[in-house]
């Protein structure tokens, strides 16, 4: 969800990984704001990204791959889908609902990290926000942080290390995210 700068927002995607637990293995996460955090290479520089630019839908080549993005294909792929289920009126009205939240949005984000088809998925990116009457901006995406992540270099500051039989908790601190024990286990 797209957030200005006076609203407060801490939490590793929308606090998609909070309660997630192991009991036997390790886990170890980035502390980041969502996963855009991974592509632009620190938390810091993401942060600085949002909020000189709230209202930022970002487009990447795995999700471009792999989810239908917003934008014409996505808008005329659902709309048959709700049409043939629903009928001509409610796929109109559900197409009403389901566009309402593309409003929040402003910017089209491509994060080039130089792999894949760039050029394409960019014309890509500027089409849909062309479509979605956005701005389109492209952005030049570090790998460094996922580098430290596969080479096993964990700063406390980077990455949050999960211990077995901890949970992940969001903090909406500075830090993000944190590890706390899980209740009823007894902690050694």
């Amino acid at each position: 969800m797209a957030r200005g700068k006076r609203t407060p927002w801490y939490g590793l995607c929308s606090k998609g990984v909070e309660g997630i637990t192991a009991p036997k293995t390790r886990l170890v996460i980035t502390k980041g704001h969502d996963c855009i955090t991974c592509f632009l290479g620190s938390r810091t520089r993401y942060r600085e990204y949002f909020d000189a630019h709230p209202g930022t839908y970002w487009y990447t080549p795995g999700w471009i791959e792999n989810h239908l993005s917003p934008g014409k294909e996505r808008y005329e792929k659902t709309f048959e889908e709700y049409k043939k289920k629903f009928g001509e009126d409610d796929a109109e009205y559900l197409m009403e609902m389901e566009q309402g939240w593309f409003k929040q949005y402003s910017t089209a984000a491509y994060v080039d990290l130089g792999l894949g088809n760039g050029d394409a998925y960019k014309e890509y990116t500027r089409q849909c926000a062309e479509w979605l009457g956005w701005q389109y901006d492209e952005i030049e995406g570090d790998s460094s942080l996922f580098r430290r992540f596969v080479s096993g270099d964990w700063s406390a500051d980077e990455f949050l290390i999960v211990e077995p039989d901890h949970h992940i908790e969001a903090t909406n601190g500075e830090d993000i995210v944190r590890s706390v024990p899980n209740p009823n286990v007894e902690q050694s």
